[in-house]
């Protein structure tokens, strides 16, 4: 098979996992009032159908990354991408609430190992110049488009078939992304995480106490809507999960593993700055859906298929937000894209703060999410850019896996902190006003979020040398790491 039409099918194989796994994320978030009526979960046990799915595969992304590196991208990409649609299937067939939480628990593994080693092959497929800005650009478009129609797709499955056909979905696509992976993707033995140089097996007891860290973190938070924040069991709860992260940061700096994260990665501000944009965007974007949908739902009283159709628009947007993206990155470096993709998502959610009981979906609904759309299209294809830039290709899977996970877990956080500050608001007495309090103050949060990224962006970020004369924002060419220029295709980790 020729260079050009191995690329193209990594390409495409990438594009399909990525969809798959962000779609993942929103397609439950419509079926929600009917897997509660379903299974018997309860306001705030539902919020775990979202939780689970999301923790496992933000927990765990580190450890898949690592595992790309060391064991070979195509080996790890077909281990996910089948235990994934087994996952998918027996959610489907799930009987008790129980059954659907762990059921997307294992699909967040499945989708912890594919989601980092699929971008990985994009980031070593597509070394830079303008093939890499297209190439990522094509990327966030089929990213967020997944997450954007996702809710259209779980709304017309909802509505027209069953909420179960929110997980059966992903079982078709798993398997022609597995067809495109086995053809398309070459045979590698991987890195042994040093870029061959020998070394020692993966940090597993990293990656168990960063996710059962972060569990017990968004635990905590959950459960303040039955026990106060100054309650024995929430400090306790939140006292333990803190010690486990610390436990964490410690086993990293001292195994004598190959660490789940080479901590001197952080050392790169744009490795840095990436990630932590990152994460904020991520809890603002995924609390955003949920709240969104269940006001169309329980305030405007619309029907999940229509609800569905409403956050099109906002899909639309977000696949214009990244073309405009591609266009622009020939241009700018990823630092000026990111703020102003930042302040524009933020406008769009201090708008969506204003909503009312008695609002309209043109207004309270359609443009606010337009302008969230095109500013989190123009966010996407930089963020990658940045985060991956001047890193080493043996350590490409661990990069990629750190940016997914800061997005997974922002989502997870996120909603965890601002669906428990809503509930809050609300109180006791739950009216199509009191709910549109709640939602509307948590959305506000939602833009104090993306505020405080487009700072990080402008202060944390260095400012990149656009592609202009041959020289690409995506990383292509030189980029200046810690204030001194690197060779992209150097075969040393940054700041190591």
């Amino acid at each position: 098979m020729g260079t050009s039409a191995r690329a193209g099918l990594i390409l495409a194989t990438v594009a399909v996992v990525q969809f798959m796994v962000s779609l993942d994320l929103s397609v439950v978030n419509v079926g929600l009032p009917e897997i509660a009526a379903g299974l018997g979960f309860g306001a705030v046990g539902l919020t775990w159908v979202i939780h689970a799915y999301a923790l496992t595969f933000g927990g765990l992304l580190l450890l898949g990354g690592k595992a790309a590196d060391r064991y070979g991208r195509r080996r790890v990409l077909l281990f996910g991408l089948a235990l994934f649609g087994l996952a998918s299937l027996l959610g489907g067939f799930a009987q008790e609430a129980g059954q659907l939480v762990a059921a997307r628990a294992v699909q967040g593994v499945g989708a912890a190992a594919l989601a980092p080693a699929a971008l990985s092959l994009l980031a070593t497929t597509f070394p830079g110049g303008r093939s890499r800005v297209r190439a990522f650009g094509i990327w966030s478009a089929t990213n967020a488009a997944g997450g954007a129609l996702g809710v259209l797709i779980g709304g017309l499955l909802t509505e027209y078939a069953s909420w179960r056909w929110v997980m059966f979905v992903n079982v078709p696509m798993a398997a022609g992304a597995l067809a495109l992976a086995w053809r398309g993707v070459a045979a590698d033995g991987g890195g042994r995480g040093d870029g061959g140089r020998g070394g020692g097996r993966p940090d597993v007891l990293g990656a168990i106490l960063a996710t059962a860290g972060v569990t017990l973190l968004v635990f905590g938070v959950v459960r303040t809507e039955h026990h106060a924040w100054t309650s024995p069991t929430t400090v306790v709860t939140l006292v333990v999960a803190v010690a486990l992260l610390v436990a964490f940061v410690r086993v990293e700096l001292t195994t004598k593993r190959e660490p789940l994260v080479r901590l001197g990665l952080f050392a790169s501000r744009s490795v840095l700055g990436a990630n932590l944009f990152n994460l904020l965007a991520g809890a603002a974007m995924a609390a955003s859906f949920y709240f969104a949908s269940l006001y169309l739902q329980r305030v405007l009283g619309t029907g999940p298929a229509l609800t569905g159709l409403m956050f099109l628009p906002m899909a639309l947007a977000v696949v214009a937000g990244s073309v405009l993206a591609v266009r622009l990155g020939y241009r700018f470096a990823p630092r000026s894209l990111l703020i102003a993709g930042g302040l524009l998502t933020g406008a769009g959610f201090a708008w969506f703060g204003m909503i009312s009981p008695d609002g309209a979906f043109a207004t309270d609904v359609l443009v606010p999410s337009i302008v969230v759309g095109t500013g989190l299209g123009l966010c996407l294809g930089p963020l990658v850019s940045a985060a991956t830039t001047g890193v080493a290709a043996h350590e490409s899977g661990t990069a990629s896996g750190l940016l997914n996970s800061s997005r997974q877990l922002g989502a997870s956080f996120g909603l965890a902190v601002l669906g428990t500050v809503a509930h809050q608001r609300t109180g006791q007495m739950v009216t199509p006003q009191t709910l549109t309090d709640g939602y509307a103050f948590s959305l506000t949060l939602c833009a104090a979020l993306l505020a405080v990224a487009v700072l990080i962006a402008a202060t944390v970020l260095r400012g990149q040398a656009a592609p202009g004369g041959g020289r690409a924002a995506s990383g292509g060419g030189q980029a200046e790491l810690e204030g001194r220029s690197m060779p992209e295709q150097s075969g040393k980790a940054v700041s190591k």
